[in-house]
């Protein structure tokens, strides 16, 4: 009698902490912390070392000449709890400056590269506010993103981020629409008028491996932007990119346009080259308008979290863009990159 009251005894007692723990709250999800740090070496083959820090080839970053440079440590926090995320992600380094001096910042080597919090109306529609990476374009700021260590003239020339307050309708697996109202100026906290840059991008995906994104970014002080950006995983082993854009400069001439192609081939799980081949042409620049061609080989060697990524760049204009040996004004210029990326 007394094993069967013992008995009855321990079953009750499981029972009822098995209904406890099923109504105990459910955990949050915890924080996530995620983001990377980079090194690089730069050889310009002119022997181009400018004082005031800038590079030969005018586009972003790595402008540093025959020294073992750094880049940025990105850091970055986010966390979703039921429908309301938000993520916060600041840079620290050169990377980082480099992005704030052009904005009128007093050149601090740190910078936000996202502020901002989302929720989920529904299943299919997301509301967003906040500071957040631009939508236009092929490459972004992390060198994480990015499979050149250098980037694209049309990287440098369009939008780094974007202030505003965007919704997204999520139509299925293959197609979403965003539309947003954003500051009046591009890579800035704050507007310097108003909210008047209107924004959308529409994701279409084809077919398996293949995606797509229809940008537009337009305001009477930033401008108008219009950009395809997509990729084609045709095979496990070959990946094509495309970059095409066109911008309108506002109240008056101006602008660029061009367009950028990514061949890029696996030889195997751990290493992998691409090409990066440009066209960019700038609209009414000085007494004309002038171009350029550029063509960046480059490789991605992986273990594990770090990739090194060795590089060679040659670009070509059709004016005197850049400086030669001797430091007269020349058509082209080549460099060669060695960078060191570790993402966590």
């Amino acid at each position: 009698m007394k094993r069967k009251l013992l008995l009855l005894s321990f079953f009750a007692a499981a029972a009822t902490f098995t209904a406890k723990a099923q109504d105990a709250p459910k955990a949050d999800p915890p924080l996530v912390i995620f983001g990377s740090v980079d090194t690089y070496y730069k050889n310009d083959f002119s022997g181009f070392k400018s004082a005031s820090g800038s590079s030969n080839i005018p586009t972003s970053f790595a402008s540093e000449q025959n020294s073992i440079s750094i880049g940025m440590i990105d850091l970055g926090l986010k966390k979703k709890v039921g429908k309301a995320a938000f993520v916060g992600e600041m840079s620290f380094g050169p990377r980082g400056q480099a992005q704030s001096i052009p904005n009128g910042a007093s050149g601090d080597s740190y910078h936000i590269q996202n502020l901002y919090v989302s929720y989920d109306l529904s299943d299919k529609f997301t509301v967003t506010g906040g500071y957040m990476a631009t939508f236009v374009g092929y490459e972004v700021i992390s060198p994480v993103g990015n499979f050149n260590y250098s980037t694209s003239y049309l990287f440098t020339n369009g939008p780094f981020q974007n202030a505003g307050l965007k919704g997204t309708y999520t139509f299925s697996d293959k197609a979403s629409l965003m539309v947003g109202v954003f500051n009046d100026s591009w890579n800035n906290y704050s507007s310097t008028k108003d909210v008047s840059t209107l924004g959308a991008q529409l994701f279409l995906s084809p077919a398996k491996g293949w995606t797509a994104y229809i940008n537009l970014v337009s305001g009477k002080t930033s401008g108008t932007e219009i950009d395809l950006t997509t990729a084609y995983q045709i095979t496990d082993a070959f990946k094509l990119g495309l970059n095409a854009a066109d911008f309108n400069a506002p109240n008056g001439p101006g602008g660029f346009t061009g367009v950028a192609l990514y061949p890029q081939i696996a030889a195997s799980p751990a290493v992998s080259f691409g090409l990066r081949a440009e066209y960019f042409k700038w609209k009414d620049a000085g007494a004309g308008s002038t171009n350029v061609k550029a063509f960046t080989l480059t490789s991605n060697i992986k273990a594990g979290p770090l990739t090194v990524i060795p590089e060679l760049r040659l670009d070509k204009a059709k004016d005197q863009l850049f400086v030669n040996s001797s430091s007269m004004p020349t058509k082209s210029a080549s460099q060669f990159v060695l960078a060191a990326v570790y993402a966590f």
